[in-house]
């Protein structure tokens, strides 16, 4: 069943039903001020971040869901209702949501008024508008009220909902003409506030949360609905909110607009004041009046639409099926850049409070986005690098707003240091700056370093923590952060990820050896390219000793050993009782090299596709675990099927999609690309639960109640991890140090299809035929004209160049 429809040429999903079997959601903003937004208008805002700046407030996990939004109601004679839908889940006439690329437009009619309401975060400033359209469709003159409605957040999103003997106590607003102004805590330590206005003369106001609702309504039936007159309140504590009520009338079929904002200001510390008490305006003012016209909101939301489309122009694809191009051109790459902005902080499965930006995460998904914003990866690199220890571990978060690490979690997740080779790696070959590795950024104790300092680190930190089978010692938890070999935990309540009641565990890792010869190559490439040949020769030597060890102990009779245990087991072969295969290895340690000379690879992925493969997709391991095992950590905790414990963990998959191409099986890749492609899923959109324009971190395994059923959508390192496997390994235009190498591997039934690749400079048109109808090989490649040798693309002072590729 579907809830909507896909209409690529203005690059929106349109929803065309309220009742989304989950709220399918948006992002606003791409800088530093955010918004998350439902399709019924529900969601919050915040500055940076989530956990520290969150400006208004939202509730998980609430009956009902999605508790809490940019709300609406239009006032008429007594009655009432939700132009969002939501709150009221008002029988509207109509309804539709377009969710764009950085923006979302909720329409709908009821009662002969036709209501179009916009909301986008214009670029380089910290506001959220909300365009407001009211048309009447009726033959009559009509008056009408509309009212506004958000509730402040106290700022500090786990205080606000913990610490009520004091924040009941210090909410503070100011009310000037049509501006409410959030101003608690400015009085003490805070230099910032927020505020909520709209480019007419209200009729009346209210901020406070009781004296809008009334203490026992919800938001679907507040008190001032019931008279249509605003009560005037200044909260003093409590719940401060911001509520505009306007008079409007309107003519036989006259339209009226509305420009309301939410802005975020910050003042110097010698600059807070007005007068005594008083709040200084002069920037919010100043801000106010730059979107205070239909004129001027329209120039920024055209500038927005600008921004989207030269990010997209980076690389796109022209083929015969539909999904595969709006999936690769739009909603693949718009995911991957909202997951830049915000790795797992905050969406409607994160609650923007714990996680803060991952070393791993964040790494992961510059995978992805390289190849649009170049200079911002390199910023984020610096970033990162700079929460690393001197010994290569490094801080597993970071918060966006102050950039230190996170002690909560702190560090120990040996797969870590790798990711920033992996990233590093990437933007060079994106851009060809090898300047990034003399640049200088402290380790995390403030000792200088350069970036390849840190790249060593992170190499060395395998090489100096092996196991008793010289393979990476696994720490708190690899990649998966739910197989901890450590923990041990017998304690209800104690967090798996970060306690360790063995010390010295031996565990080791084989997805770990996988990873280290996954990136080590380049390692020793960029070693190389600082002169330092010595360490080049020690890198080789590392990576021919670790190829020993997962040859001699990382391989089962039919894939690859997932880890050792605390007693030195291993874990992950047909003799376990449980998880006899893991799916992670068996990508990795492909992609590493090992396994292509003696067939060990093709039996591998064989293994996969017999044991892992369903209907949905590949499952993270099987058999699933039927009991805890305190030996395993947290991946035994999950009912069967779900999560870590035998979900389709739609992150790992294209692992094994990109080994599928290495060994030249086009037809697996792909088959494994489109059954968790989100556009692909649209038509059973019940089952799946989750929006069919973006990537969901998992999707229940075949144990689970319910098959087939996703989680966690939007922030997962799936995106950036299927982007990837798409463009460079199946379509086969792949960045790489020295140019764009061309190695399709496709299903034998495609004829052809043309790429366009911007890449350092030259806009590469790339016409792929397939004549012979095979899975992988090119015979031939012509650029402008002329057969070059090889499969490599380099550089030129062309602009444009237009490339034809003949497979065979």
């Amino acid at each position: 069943m579907k809830y909507g429809h896909f209409d690529d040429r203005k690059k929106e999903y349109i929803i065309q039903k309220p009742d989304t079997p989950y709220p399918w959601i948006n992002y606003l903003g791409s800088e530093e001020f955010f918004g998350l937004i439902s399709n019924t208008a529900g969601g919050y805002s915040f500055y940076k971040d989530a956990s520290k700046r969150r400006l208004t407030r939202y509730r998980y996990n609430n009956v009902p869901i999605d508790a809490g939004g940019r709300y609406y109601y239009i006032y008429e004679k007594g009655e009432y209702f939700s132009p969002a839908w939501a709150p009221q889940k008002s029988n509207l006439d109509s309804y539709q949501c377009r969710h764009g690329l950085g923006y979302t437009i909720i329409e709908s009619e009821k009662n002969l008024l036709k209501t179009e309401m916009k909301f986008f975060v214009p670029l380089g400033d910290n506001i959220e508008i909300h365009q407001i359209k009211i048309k009447n469709l009726s033959n009559e003159h009509r008056k009408i009220k509309l009212f506004s409605f958000l509730e402040f957040c106290l700022y500090d999103a786990e205080d606000d909902m913990t610490n009520f003997q004091r924040n009941f106590n210090t909410g503070e607003v100011e009310v000037d003409g049509s501006t409410i102004y959030h101003k608690t805590e400015y009085r003490e330590r805070r230099n910032h506030y927020s505020f909520y206005t709209v480019n007419q003369e209200i009729s009346g106001f209210d901020t406070d949360r009781e004296s809008f609702l009334g203490l026992y309504n919800s938001f679907s039936n507040p008190d001032v609905l019931k008279t249509g007159e605003s009560n005037n309140s200044i909260a003093h504590g409590w719940s401060p909110i911001g509520s505009h009520s306007l008079e409007i009338e309107l003519n036989a079929g006259q339209e009226k607009e509305f420009i309301f904002q939410l802005g975020y200001i910050e003042n110097k510390e010698e600059e807070k004041w007005e007068s005594k008490g008083v709040i200084n305006k002069n920037k919010a003012k100043k801000l106010i009046s730059k979107y205070n016209s239909s004129d001027k909101v329209n120039k920024a939301f055209k500038k927005l639409r600008k921004h989207w489309e030269k990010l997209l122009s980076s690389f796109s694809i022209k083929h015969p099926d539909p999904k595969l191009e709006r999936m690769v051109n739009i909603w693949n790459q718009y995911q991957n850049m909202v997951t830049y902005n915000l790795a797992r902080s905050a969406s409607y499965f994160e609650s923007g409070i714990s996680r803060g930006i991952g070393f791993r995460d964040s790494n992961q998904d510059l995978l992805g986005s390289a190849h649009m914003i170049p200079e911002r990866v390199k910023k984020r690199i610096k970033d990162l690098a700079s929460t690393q220890f001197e010994d290569g571990s490094a801080f597993h978060q970071y918060q966006p707003l102050t950039k230190k690490g996170n002690d909560k979690i702190g560090s120990g997740f040996n797969d870590d240091p790798l990711w920033l080779i992996f990233a590093v790696a990437a933007y060079i070959k994106e851009t060809g700056d090898y300047e990034i590795l003399k640049e200088t950024v402290p380790f995390n104790n403030g000792k200088k370093a350069t970036i390849f300092d840190h790249l060593e680190a992170s190499f060395m930190h395998v090489v100096n923590n092996l196991g008793p089978h010289n393979l990476p010692l696994i720490g708190h938890a690899d990649w998966n952060d739910c197989l901890n070999l450590s923990a041990f935990s017998e304690k209800p309540g104690e967090s798996f990820q970060t306690v360790s009641n063995k010390d010295n565990s031996p565990a080791e890792s084989v997805m770990i050896a996988g990873m280290f010869l996954t990136a080590g190559p380049d390692f020793v490439h960029l070693s190389r390219k600082m002169n330092k040949n010595k360490l080049a020769k020690k890198a080789e030597m590392a990576l021919e000793e670790m190829k020993a060890a997962v040859n001699k102990y990382g391989r089962d009779d039919e894939w690859f050993v997932r880890a050792y245990d605390y007693y030195s087991k291993p874990l992950g072969t047909k003799d376990n009782k449980y998880a006899k295969i893991f799916i992670e290895p068996q990508g990795f340690c492909i992609m590493g090299g090992i396994g292509l000379k003696d067939g060990f690879a093709e039996k591998t992925l064989d293994s996969v596709n017999r044991k892992l493969n369903s209907e949905h997709g590949l499952m993270i391991l099987d058999p699933t675990i039927k009991e805890y095992q305190i030996n395993m950590g947290e991946v035994s905790s999950y009912p069967p099927g779900y999560k870590e414990n035998g979900a389709i963990f739609c992150h790992n998959n294209p692992w094994i999609m990109i080994a599928e191409t290495i060994i030249g099986n086009g037809e697996r890749a792909f088959e494994y690309y489109s059954k968790i492609a989100p556009a692909y899923r649209e038509d059973i959109s019940k089952l799946h639960r989750t929006e069919p324009y973006v990537y969901a971190q998992m999707i229940a395994g075949k144990d689970a109640a319910s098959f087939g059923e996703a989680k966690n959508s939007w922030l997962t390192g799936t995106a950036a991890w299927n982007f990837v496997a798409i463009s460079q390994w199946i379509l086969g235009i792949r960045p790489d140090f020295d140019g764009l190498k061309i190695d399709p591997c496709i299903p034998a039934e495609w004829d052809e299809y043309t790429v366009i690749r911007k890449f350092r400079g030259c806009k590469f048109k790339i016409n792929v035929k397939n004549p012979k109808n095979i899975n992988k090989g090119v015979e031939k490649i012509f650029v402008d004209g002329k057969e070059i040798e090889g499969q490599l693309l380099k550089t030129h002072d062309k602009d444009e160049s237009k490339v034809e590729v003949i497979m065979g």
